[in-house]
Formats: C-alpha cells, sequence, structure tokens
C-alpha cells in the first residue's frame, strides 16, 4: 500500500510574524479556530484510549504481530472502499434535520458493533470496522452540514472522507510532517481529481485517483485501526469491553469533524489564508 508522505509548504515569513489581530476573525470566529486547533494539533485516539488503559497504547499496537498487522491493513482498506460507496451513494440523501439523539443512536450502534469484535477477537475485525466506520462517517456527515456544507456536492463527500486521515496522527507525529494543513495539503490534488469523477455519480473505487485517494488515506487510518486492536487486547480496557474502544473511536473522529469542518467553514467566510495564518499563530502558542 502506498504511503501518504506530507511536506509543510514554505512558511511565507519574509515579512514577519502576522499578528492574530490583524486577520480580522471575529472573537466567536477565533474562539471556534482556538477549539478547532487544539482537537487537530493535540487530539489522538492514541491519547483516548491510554487515558482509559493507563497504558501507551501506541507503542503496544506498534507491537502488534506481523499477521496481525497485515489483517488491519486489508481490514482498513476495506473499510475505506464502503465508506466511499457511501459517501458517494447515500450522504446526499441524508434527511436534514434528523431526529434529536440520531448521534446516539450511532454511538450506540458503533459500541454494540465493538462489542461484537471484543467477544470474537481480531478474526471479526473485517467484518466490525466496516460497520463502525460507515456509522463514523455518518456522524462525519452530520456534523459537516451542521457547519454549513452541501452533502450532495461530491467534494464534500470526500472532505468527509479526508476525517479518517486527518483523525490518524499519532502521539509521535512531527508536526512539521503530519499537521493539519500538511495533510490536507498532501490530499488535496487527489481530493480534486476524485470529486470531479465523481461528479456524474457513475464511478467506480478502480478508478486510478480514488484508488490513489484510498491508499493515501489508508496508510493513516491504519494507524488508528491498530490502535483500536491493541486497545481491546489490554486487560484494563478489556475489561470494559470492546464497546468502550468504539465508543471512543467514534468519540475521536467525532472531535476532528467538528475541527476540520469548522476550518472550513471560517475559509469559506474569511478566505483560506487569513484561517492559515491565524490557525498557525495558534498552532504555535500551543507548542
Amino acid at each position: 500500500m502506498s504511503q501518504l508522505v506530507v511536506q509543510e509548504p514554505p512558511s511565507a515569513e519574509a515579512d514577519g510574524p502576522v499578528a492574530i489581530r490583524d486577520l480580522r476573525l471575529d472573537l466567536a470566529d477565533m474562539a471556534a479556530l482556538r477549539l478547532a486547533v487544539q482537537a487537530l494539533e493535540r487530539s489522538t485516539l492514541a491519547g483516548r484510549l491510554s487515558a482509559m488503559a493507563g497504558k501507551p497504547i501506541e507503542l503496544i499496537g506498534q507491537a502488534l504481530p506481523e499477521q496481525a498487522r497485515g489483517l488491519i491493513t486489508e481490514a482498513a482498506d476495506r473499510a475505506l472502499r464502503t465508506a466511499l460507496h457511501v459517501a458517494l451513494r447515500t450522504l446526499p440523501d441524508l434527511p436534514a434535520g434528523e431526529p434529536r439523539g440520531r448521534g446516539h443512536r450511532d454511538t450506540t450502534l458503533v459500541a454494540a458493533s465493538g462489542a461484537l469484535g471484543g467477544a470474537f477477537g481480531l478474526v471479526t475485525l473485517p467484518i466490525e470496522l466496516p460497520i463502525s466506520t460507515t456509522l463514523v462517517l455518518r456522524a462525519i456527515a452530520g456534523i459537516a452540514r451542521e457547519e454549513g456544507e452541501d452533502l450532495s456536492d461530491p467534494e464534500t463527500a470526500f472532505a468527509c472522507l479526508q476525517v479518517f486521515a486527518l483523525g490518524s496522527r499519532t502521539e509521535s507525529d512531527d508536526l512539521a510532517s503530519s499537521g493539519y494543513f500538511a495533510v490536507r495539503t498532501a490530499l488535496a490534488r487527489s481530493v480534486s481529481q476524485a470529486a470531479k469523477l465523481a461528479a456524474g455519480r457513475a464511478i467506480a473505487d478502480s478508478a486510478p485517483g480514488l484508488v490513489k485517494l484510498l491508499a493515501q488515506i489508508a496508510s493513516r487510518f491504519g494507524i488508528v485501526v491498530s490502535q483500536k486492536v491493541a486497545a481491546s487486547a489490554v486487560p484494563v480496557v478489556g475489561a470494559l469491553g470492546g464497546a468502550a474502544v468504539n465508543a471512543a473511536f467514534m468519540a475521536h473522529f467525532r472531535t476532528v469533524a467538528r475541527a476540520h469542518f469548522t476550518v472550513r467553514r471560517l475559509e469559506r467566510r474569511y478566505g483560506r489564508e487569513p484561517v492559515r495564518d491565524a490557525y498557525e499563530e495558534i498552532s504555535r502558542n500551543l507548542r
């Protein structure tokens, strides 16, 4: 599977650092952007799971046997292909203003699928992961619409899929090579090509543009799937069950989705460069 290689674009600091106060984002939007930066640059699934387990889940995930890693890679790829079909075929038809409690029900269903995996182990991952990933995608799409996105636009569908890559950074990632805008930049061309291919709705996941995009996302998504599998094997977390692990899986990607689509909403209002400048200034202050 090809790997997603991200490179931070050159920083335009020839005229010195840009002060946030000069970017003219209003106070409410600046507060929303700060929360988004914290979520996108600091929040990881491993962090959530490690807090539950009291152990460094990321390190445990790296120690999984080679056979398990192969199964996880295959399951992650299959899950994303399933999510792709859902994104293109059913997200545009999601009813506006879904009933209250829908998010809670989806979380419950994700937890239930995790309980299945917890009961029968790694062998159920190829069945469980596409189910949980699709439910997470629905939650992501609901958040996208709340932030003003048009779910009938194929580009929005791929922006939803992007969340699985954006939410797959690790505690050991170098922010200079794996930060939010670096990942978005690395995916941008593939997303644009895939959106053009999908404009007519008649598209196969074997199309070269889609193959590349799915491979890029899967190379990162497989990392968090490994962490999810590893957490289920930790005795403390195992006592809580795969349901708790999957609930954390859903919560993590909902948090990342809210942050991602907040940034996109602000970009539509202020333009990309002012928002990126403000984002990077906030990010520097977090370090």
